[in-house]
């Protein structure tokens, strides 16, 4: 049974990465039902399955010490959206981190913000020896992010989750990448990534 105390796990100058409350699922529900949103993330949600997904971060936090939590302003207390730390079915041996924000909440930084919180937390905390990050060819507002996180470009590939099959691009980042992405170059990727055709 999930529990919904809202427990801080991180901070950053401008945001609290905490497990959800509540009072966050209406606003999770609408972000997952907002078709720009979840363009890349296979389409709109229902309340119900948004519901699903916070239970699952949840218990996997409690579990494992690793879930795709919530992201509050500090502000003002707004729910902006998910991000932290999971495994892929179609990549087990790796932890991979995401992020999904609201749309109004795009633009801000907010995503690399929470995003290199939780890469550091992996590497210093949980001493993981590297994380991924997947996303469709064509999100390039998820590849500036990872290449922001000082991700390099891995590969392409054919990724499978929850039943459904699609062309990713892979980048991942060590310990060592991290430490040093400031005197890394940017990634090309994005200029590879349009030609993957499904």
């Amino acid at each position: 049974m999930a529990e919904w105390a809202g427990t801080s796990i991180l901070t950053t100058p401008r945001l609290l990465l905490r497990t959800f409350r509540r009072d966050d699922l209406p606003h999770y529900a609408a972000l997952n039902s907002d078709p720009e949103v979840v363009r890349y993330l296979g389409g709109p949600l229902t309340p119900a399955q948004s519901t699903s997904i916070a239970e699952w971060a949840q218990e996997l936090y409690a579990g494992e010490g690793i879930g795709l939590v919530a992201v509050e302003r500090l502000s003002d207390g707004a729910f902006l959206g998910m991000c932290g730390l999971h495994r892929l079915q179609s990549f087990p041996d790796d932890v991979e981190v995401a992020w999904r924000l609201a749309h109004p909440y795009w633009g801000c930084g907010y995503a690399t913000e929470a995003a290199s919180a939780w890469v550091d937390h992996a590497f210093t905390t949980l001493g993981l020896h590297r994380v991924i990050s997947i996303t469709d060819p064509p999100n390039l507002r998820s590849l500036a992010v990872m290449h922001r996180l000082g991700m390099v470009f891995e590969r392409e590939a054919e990724v499978e989750e929850d039943g459904e099959r699609f062309l990713a691009v892979v980048h991942a980042v060590t310990p060592e990448q991290w430490r040093s992405r400031a005197e890394r170059r940017a990634c090309t990727c994005t200029a590879r990534a349009p030609r993957v055709t499904p």
